[in-house]
């Protein structure tokens, strides 16, 4: 028997007890109300398809105004029953499952490093932690920023603080990524329990470390064999140690002048080389085919992070550079080249596999500096036509 649960007196007027008093939204879909002996009480949703019924907890809505807490949870219940209408899932996958999926999911599609780079922020954050614990569904703006400012020290000088925003950015970007595939995969209906939650504006550093030609070049005289190749292919195409590592020589079109990239920390692309590029590609690739690595080591093996890093380093030090200098920094040294030499950001972005906005962030001081140049120039010529 249906019992009025609209109205605030009637509710407060109903016997406490566990069955909920059920009020029929439409055929198929109820709001119920279940009065507790002290204090408001909660809501429930219920779902009949056929003989089978599903609930959901509602809550209790203690941040909406008692008269307007039914109209609330009515909301709620036809959000949850639309929902699980349309094939979403109802049955409360948590964030930690939406973070494994994640992981797996990249590490079939994008390749381990990446992967691992997702678990292991996951495991330092998420997993058996308590947002972890928590359903997609439950998932609220102010339990994800409280997840976000947690990771801040308390307190810390500014630079400490600057580099602990720096670093809770790319935590918050992996969350975020791992919950927008969970709501495209149809786990959750809505993205409104993240999408507002922001990084931390004005917290990374601008890519400070730029080796000079003459450094580049004494970097290159201090490499073995296989290193000295790895570096030179870094300085001719701009993109990550990582991706270049995972190529392999059928990779490299010598016919078109391109480089596919398969593996990538962001997507599969396909990027231009230039005339000195494929004549240095096609020369290590003579005697090689298939799928042997593009860029092997001295001993035909794959690179990885840790068969190049002592041998950079100690390189890095023959050649008397920087102890900041890392492999990644050859990254950095071509694309700054690539900007210096007037090409758009838009073409630069696309080859490094980056955003318009990272390389705006990071390298548009360069930018200006060439338009300034630029501008000069344009200048001095119409002066000297006066």
């Amino acid at each position: 028997m249906a019992t009025k649960i609209d109205s605030k007196t009637t509710r407060e007027a109903l016997a406490a007890r566990r069955e909920p008093y059920w009020h029929k939204i439409k055929a198929g879909l109820h709001l119920g109300y279940r009065r507790s002996e002290t204090g408001d009480g909660t809501w429930i949703a219920r779902r009949t398809e056929g003989v089978t019924k599903t609930y959901s907890a509602l809550g209790q809505f203690f941040d909406k105004p008692k008269l307007s807490a039914f109209d609330a949870a009515m909301e709620q219940a036809r959000i949850w029953a639309g929902a699980a209408d349309a094939g979403v899932e109802v049955h409360g996958s948590t964030v930690e499952a939406a973070c494994k999926a994640y992981v797996s999911r990249q590490r079939s599609e994008k390749g381990n490093a990446n992967a691992d780079d997702a678990e292991g922020r996951f495991k330092r954050l998420v997993y058996g932690k308590p947002i972890g614990r928590v359903r997609l569904d439950k998932l609220t703006t102010v339990r994800v920023r409280e997840w976000r400012d947690g990771q801040l020290p308390a307190e810390a000088d500014d630079e400490t603080e600057r580099k602990a925003k720096d670093s809770t950015n790319r935590n918050l970007a992996t969350l975020k990524a791992a919950l927008n595939m969970a709501l495209a995969d149809r786990l959750v209906s809505t993205d409104a329990g993240w999408k507002t939650v922001t990084k931390f504006e004005d917290v990374g550093r601008r890519r400070e470390l730029f080796l000079s030609r003459d450094q580049r070049k004494a970097l290159l005289d201090a490499c073995g064999g296989g290193l000295k190749e790895l570096v030179e292919a870094l300085l001719l195409t701009a993109i990550r140690p990582g991706e270049l590592a995972a190529t392999n020589v059928n990779d490299f079109d010598k016919k078109h002048g391109v480089l596919h990239i398969r593996k990538s920390k962001t997507k599969v692309r396909v990027i231009p080389l230039s005339t000195a590029a494929v004549k240095f590609f096609t020369g290590l690739t003579r005697e090689r085919i298939g799928a042997h690595p593009l860029v092997p080591d001295a001993f035909g093996t794959r690179w990885s992070k840790d068969s190049w890093k002592k041998p950079f380093k100690t390189a890095c030090e023959a050649a008397g550079l920087p102890s900041s200098a890392v492999l990644y920094s050859l990254r950095h040294a071509s694309i700054s080249e690539l900007l210096i030499g007037g090409m758009d950001m838009h073409t630069v972005a696309k080859i490094a596999g980056t955003s318009t906005d990272m390389i705006d962030e990071h390298y548009g001081h360069l930018c200006i500096e060439r338009t300034r140049a630029q501008l000069d120039a344009a200048a001095r010529a119409s002066s000297s036509k006066k």
